[in-house]
């Protein structure tokens, strides 16, 4: 398997998995997914050695899971045991900005920070911004990766022209193109995107550019309930407001990040462990922003805000940051668990609700903070005997799926999930899923343990 391996790649660029310099490549940031034991760990540099190193697994009868960044927060770039692991950190060039058309077309190890930052000399940004900007194309475009701005933009299956991927037998295929739409066939771009390295190894991205909008204001409203940011949201989405972020923040969570960040907002201290609303405004006027966050403060007030903060540019920035890196927050906090979770917009306070109900019945503290605009719940869940903690998230899982929801919104089923989405999801569509997986895939060769039991 080595030599075929080296032909593939070079030798140079196959390590043994039980190699200690590769123990970090192992596991991505989920907490309760284990680092897996690959046979190999192999970092092809084009596509031609991507398409070499799968028909080598396949004649071996080995698996093969991609890796980009490994930021993700499901298991998806976690290895089966004696797996080979692909990393597309070699494929990190940007190979087209087209500020004409408005695309860009990048291979998938290219970071998000990179590839913005080389949008924004065209005066273009691809707005796809989860908590962890290092994260890379190829990953997000396998998780459907989303984020604070997704009330706005969408997550990234919105932004995806075109993909060329390398099938599980070594073939090539394009999808999509460079293209304001299309209507010809089946569409394979969105079928590859969130499928989490199970259908096919994503080796080029086109992605959608947007203009960069500079400016902003950020408003913070501390409410006395849940159920009360959740109508305000309604309110200020239905407005016509268009906010750039739209966030749902309970106190122990807004304590967590603004400690991690070392952040003081003034806040009244009676006011800390209310419910937050943090709302971002953009455009490309000032005047327009402004008179928007006027709209806004004015509605926040009516409809029942103890305060509305106008944040000054520098804490604005400052704040949104940090909770773009909750996560991290809660992880140095203890938290035993991350659960991603989608609901109705309108859904969200009682979700909240029940899911809180549900850790207090098992002895597990359930803390919460997420995307408002569009329902997406992102729940820190403590709890370390393992047993309480299994019952817990199935039953939060429930919970949300009772309410119209999904096992996840953006960060991917992976390893994580897939038995609760194989216990909760829709089983006729579970099982036409299943028909997909093995007709792209008939031998099971790309990764195996994800995303669908």
């Amino acid at each position: 398997m080595f030599q075929a391996l080296a032909d593939a790649v070079g030798a140079e660029h196959v390590i043994p998995g039980d190699d200690p310099s590769v123990a970090d490549l192992c596991a991505d940031e989920a907490l309760g997914v284990p680092p897996g034991k690959p046979a190999y760990v192999v970092w092809p540099a084009d596509r031609d050695e991507v398409v070499a190193v799968v028909r080598a697994a396949r004649a071996a009868g080995v698996s093969v899971t991609a890796r980009g960044a490994g930021t993700g927060l499901s298991g998806a770039a976690t290895p089966d045991d004696g797996a080979v692991l692909l990393s597309f950190s070699r494929m990190d060039r940007i190979l087209e900005i087209d500020p004409v058309d408005a695309v860009a077309v990048v291979q998938p190890g290219v970071a998000l920070d990179v590839l913005d930052a080389a949008a924004g000399e065209h005066g273009l940004t691809y707005p796809v911004h989860p908590g962890e900007q290092s994260a890379s194309l190829g990953g997000t475009v396998a998780t459907n990766a989303g984020g604070m701005r997704a009330v706005r933009y969408g997550v990234t299956r919105a932004h995806v022209l075109g993909l060329e991927a390398v099938l599980a037998d070594g073939t090539v295929v394009r999808t999509g193109g460079r293209l304001a739409k299309i209507s010809s066939g089946y569409d394979l771009t969105q079928l590859l995107i969130g499928s989490e390295g199970t259908l096919a190894l994503v080796t080029e991205v086109i992605v959608r550019l947007h203009p960069h909008l500079p400016a902003r204001r950020t408003v913070l409203a501390p409410f006395r309930s849940a159920d009360a940011v959740t109508a305000a949201v309604g309110r200020i989405v239905g407005a016509g407001l268009a906010p750039t972020v739209c966030e749902y923040l309970d106190g122990p969570t807004m304590r967590a990040v603004c400690a991690a960040a070392d952040l003081t907002l003034g806040l009244p201290e009676d006011l800390v462990d209310a419910d937050h609303l943090l709302v971002e405004l953009a455009g490309r006027r000032v005047e327009r922003v402004d008179e928007d966050a006027e709209e806004l403060a004015d509605t926040l007030s009516a409809l029942g805000a103890a305060e509305v903060f106008d944040l000054p540019a520098g804490s604005a920035r400052r704040l949104v940051e940090a909770r773009e890196k909750a996560f991290w927050a809660v992880k140095a906090a203890g938290a035993d668990e991350i659960v991603d979770l989608v609901v109705p917009r309108s859904a969200m306070a009682a979700f909240l609700g029940r899911a809180r109900a549900v850790g207090d019945a098992h002895g597990s503290r359930v803390l919460g903070c997420g995307h408002a605009g569009d329902g997406n719940v992102h729940l820190a869940v403590f709890q370390p005997d393992a047993e309480q903690l299994a019952v817990t998230l199935h039953g939060v899982f429930a919970a949300g799926i009772a309410l119209g929801g999904a096992v996840s919104g953006e960060h991917g089923v992976g390893r994580a999930k897939a038995h609760h989405l194989a216990a909760l999801g829709d089983p006729g569509a579970l099982d036409v899923l299943r028909r997909v997986r093995a007709a792209l895939d008939p031998e099971g060769t790309l990764n195996p343990g994800c995303s669908l039991r």
